[in-house]
């Protein structure tokens, strides 16, 4: 059966955003969709993040699996990718506003610092999935823009999509964003 797993970031929620909305799109084709409300998410700790995932039972990672993450889900879902056992491989990831290095704002480093440290095992992690989605924007107030994604795409191969103002891709910024077809084109 195909599953989806859809992660929020840092001070977020499962019911925020776009989440919802594609939680019910993705239902429609078909998918069984888990979207948790991760632990401690104002300050998150990795360790409680991954046993968040893991220990549940919709944890569950084979062939027909995505995962979609936003900002710092987007870093935990390179931190699954890295932690899968075996030779699983899912089909997709796609990360929205993903971080993967600390910026040079501090306000941002405590949050992300356990998150995006130490360094990615990207060999791992590109091994992990079929297809890598990196959507960015150039005007993201978190420091969680194109560059970011660059890193990504160089280090995991994928497409890198940058949207012109796309700001956080949040419905903090823009009511566009409790809504993302592109996104649920990426997943078809």
């Amino acid at each position: 059966m195909k599953n989806a797993l859809i992660l929020h970031g840092a001070d977020g929620s499962s019911r925020e955003n776009w989440f919802p909305w594609l939680k019910m799109e993705l239902e429609k084709r078909g998918y069984k969709v888990w979207v948790p409300n991760l632990p401690n998410s104002k300050t998150p700790i990795l360790r409680d993040w991954l046993d968040a995932i893991f220990s549940n039972k919709d944890g569950h990672f084979d062939s027909n699996s995505i995962i979609v993450g936003h900002s710092m889900g987007a870093t935990l879902a390179l931190r699954l990718l890295e932690k899968i056992q075996g030779n699983v491989k899912i089909n997709k990831a796609v990360l929205v506003a993903g971080p993967v290095e600390l910026g040079t704002k501090p306000e941002y480093f405590i949050y992300k610092k356990d998150l995006v440290t130490p360094r990615f095992n990207w060999p791992k992690i590109k091994k992990s999935a079929k297809q890598f989605y990196f959507i960015h924007s150039d005007n993201d107030k978190y420091q969680c823009g194109k560059e970011q994604g660059e890193i990504m795409k160089q280090n995991l191969g994928g497409e890198l999509i940058v949207i012109s103002g796309g700001g956080h891709f949040s419905s903090e910024e823009s009511l566009e964003y409790t809504q993302f077809p592109l996104l649920l084109g990426l997943i078809k």
